[in-house]
């Protein structure tokens, strides 16, 4: 997967989600799709940011797993600084 980001005066984090016919047949992208929303659904209240966020399918989407799916996400979206990074003072001591 790929993640844009578009910023703006009204941005606030919507989704945008492409699937060209590169990920397969109609059921196969709308299955994609589907995937992809549910995973920036669980995810969206770790998200921050002035963005709304674009995610961009790829044709090994069909072989994925949904908890693959969150992983990369998470991780694009913490490459892109949308994730708030844990603070090391909140340790215990």
């Amino acid at each position: 997967m790929v993640m844009w980001l578009r910023s703006g005066d009204d941005a606030a984090l919507r989704l945008g989600v492409v699937t060209s016919r590169r990920v397969g047949p109609a059921v196969a992208r709308t299955r994609a799709r589907r995937q992809l929303r549910e995973a920036y659904r669980r995810h969206r209240s770790e998200l921050a940011g002035p963005y709304d966020v674009i995610l961009v399918a790829r044709k090994a989407i069909s072989d994925a797993k949904s908890s693959d799916l969150e992983t990369e996400l998470l991780s694009l979206a913490r490459k892109a600084r949308l994730v708030a990074q844990p603070h090391d003072d909140q340790k215990g001591g």
